[in-house]
């Protein structure tokens, strides 16, 4: 315990958290995390709070009034920054609507939703590809849709009355070169499931390259619509052509 400071264990976790393992060392830290929230800063804090809940380790005895009073607390003395509170937003709503619990106070909530929700967004090329070929097939697709939890889906589209949200996981949503997705990743599927209640879908960079083998510019399109037709369980309908 004496061998780590506020700063060390959220390092440790945060890694942990973010590599996607869930490990014992969550729970074996929480002794550890409770004698730290008096030294530790709200960029700790919030750290630790969205480790636990991107891991989904479940530790209430961690997670008690002091935990709350020492974030309100910290969060009163000084400006919080957009990313600590919106660490916060991702723990509450572990909280609150995964685990059924207690969270923030509801002025706190309220600011650490604002924070969240206040984030830009910058489509990446792969998702305006998407965008691009779900018109083509006839699907309209909302675009950065904010749902009741706060997070944004990159295409909302509706297939034959089911609200389906279609998340386009490139390159930078994986650990590395593997298909190992990041906590980030993790976490954002999960709630956006439990918490909005939709069907999610993630469409990876490997499939999409996969979803086309022709060397024919006209027939590897084709094959694309009908990937992403058969994606959605959608008919063979009349696609849209796009010169």
């Amino acid at each position: 315990k004496d061998e780590f400071n506020a700063q060390h264990a959220t390092d440790l976790l945060w890694a942990y958290a973010t590599m996607g393992i869930e490990e014992q060392i969550f729970v074996s830290f929480a002794p550890i995390v409770v004698a730290l929230l008096d030294s530790a800063t709200i960029r700790h804090i919030s750290t630790i709070a969205w480790s636990f809940a991107a891991a989904n380790v479940d530790v209430p005895d961690l997670f008690k009034v002091h935990f709350v009073n020492q974030v309100t607390m910290k969060c009163a003395k000084k400006n919080v920054g957009v990313d600590s509170l919106s660490r916060l937003h991702q723990w509450n709503l572990w909280q609150t609507k995964e685990k059924m619990r207690p969270g923030l106070q509801s002025s706190l909530q309220d600011s650490c939703y604002k924070a969240f929700t206040s984030q830009e967004t910058h489509p990446s090329k792969f998702q305006n590809k998407i965008v691009f070929y779900l018109l083509s097939i006839g699907v309209e697709p909302k675009e950065e849709a904010v749902m009741d939890s706060g997070y944004s889906i990159d295409a909302l589209v509706t297939v034959d009355g089911r609200t389906i949200g279609i998340e386009v996981d490139g390159p930078c949503h994986f650990i590395g070169e593997s298909r190992c997705p990041l906590g980030a990743t993790i976490l954002k599927r999960r709630q956006v499931q439990s918490i909005d209640d939709i069907e999610l879908i993630s469409l990876t960079h490997w499939d999409w390259i996969k979803s086309a083998c022709s060397t024919d510019k006209k027939q590897k399109r084709a094959q694309k619509q009908k990937f992403l037709r058969d994606l959605l369980g959608l008919e063979d309908k009349k696609t849209v052509h796009f010169d």
